[in-house]
């Protein structure tokens, strides 16, 4: 009776193998997608056993937990630039592409603020300053500048900018404003005399001309706000996530950093091989 061979002890600082189906457990994704990533370079170069499978070690399962945060705090395109600049020991360019989405990000919410702003100060228009009952027929452009208080020049301004967008008559090309028109010129007038730039009064009167009141757009608002706050805290959760990966240090969550040596990774404490952020 013979007896099978011993298996060949692992080294003691050699990373434990996993499968592609372990790494695609790990994220809840398909093992082809796993696949897809190492090809792409979103995870960490990844050697092949002498028949051609692939050896995966703890340091892609903390890549693929990264990618997959970054991509839903940050979007796909980003954190695959993100990814594959860490695994080219460019960390300066990853943070550089991180601080350009919160940027991105803080930018939108000053915006959405802006117009919070400006619509409240349409909505506090009391019954005392309540405009005259609206036009039966079209206005001329001189007709409705007297009606809102400002300079023709004023319309043709706020018409460039896209704020109004009156009709014309036919064979003389006049401006023709029609009841809608004279409300938002109306709007537009209280909003400027407020302060509120131009880019600040565009959202307001696109919502209130898609959603039909005050009390909606203000709805739509702070759904809005609730998005952002979701998408700020996620692309925080994927910071972390992301630190983690690129000093090696462990998640709770997550793999554990793989041990020093001989990993696909090639960092030290599983980590990337990149210079770490302190």
């Amino acid at each position: 009776m013979t007896r099978n061979a011993p298996r060949a002890a692992r080294a003691p600082n050699a990373p434990k193998a996993l499968r592609p189906v372990d790494l695609a457990r790990m994220a809840g994704v398909s093992t082809q997608l796993v696949r897809d990533y190492a090809d792409a370079g979103i995870l960490p170069p990844t050697p092949r056993t002498a028949t051609g499978y692939r050896r995966f070690a703890p340091v892609h399962g903390r890549a693929l937990l990264a990618y997959r945060a970054l991509a839903k705090g940050f979007g796909p395109d980003r954190a695959r630039a993100v990814m594959r600049a860490v695994h080219a020991d460019d960390v300066p360019e990853a943070l550089t592409l991180l601080d350009a989405a919160h940027a991105e990000l803080h930018a939108q919410r000053e915006a959405l603020r802006a117009t919070g702003a400006a619509l409240e100060a349409v909505a506090s228009e009391g019954p005392g300053t309540a405009p005259a009952p609206p036009p039966r027929a079209p206005l001329t452009v001189g007709e409705v500048a007297a009606r809102v208080g400002v300079r023709t020049s004023a319309l043709r301004v706020w018409e460039a900018a896209g704020l109004l967008a009156p009709e014309r008559e036919r064979g003389t090309g006049y401006r023709l404003y029609a009841a809608a028109d004279v409300r938002d010129a109306r709007m537009i007038t209280m909003l400027r005399q407020a302060g509120h730039p131009l880019p600040a009064i565009r959202p307001v009167l696109d919502g209130l001309r898609e959603t039909g009141s005050s009390e909606a757009l203000r709805a739509a608002l702070a759904r809005r706000g609730e998005e952002l706050t979701r998408r700020s805290g996620a692309m925080l959760a994927a910071s972390s996530l992301l630190h983690g990966y690129v000093t090696g240090e462990p998640q709770p969550d997550g793999p554990g950093p793989a041990p020093t040596g001989g990993d696909a990774g090639g960092g030290e404490a599983g980590g990337t091989g990149a210079q770490p952020w302190k």
